[in-house]
């Protein structure tokens, strides 16, 4: 199992690691682990996050901020 930190999971994600935070207190974000104050990704999990949001239209993206 391999574990990202913050940045380098914003630069897999090609995010800034604002983006990062702000997901994490929203909820919104990949699923993370907390070690003590640090914080990492699962690679797998990254992953998934990702294939969770391929759309084929607008109207797919826009449902899916309503679902939210």
């Amino acid at each position: 199992m391999q574990l990202l930190n913050q940045s380098e999971a914003a630069k897999l994600l090609n995010l800034s690691t604002r983006t990062m935070e702000r997901y994490r207190l929203t909820g919104t974000g990949p699923s993370y682990i907390k070690c003590g104050r640090s914080v990492r990704y699962r690679l797998d999990l990254l992953e998934e996050w990702v294939s969770r949001r391929v759309v084929s239209s607008t109207s797919d993206a826009v449902s899916d901020r309503v679902r939210s």
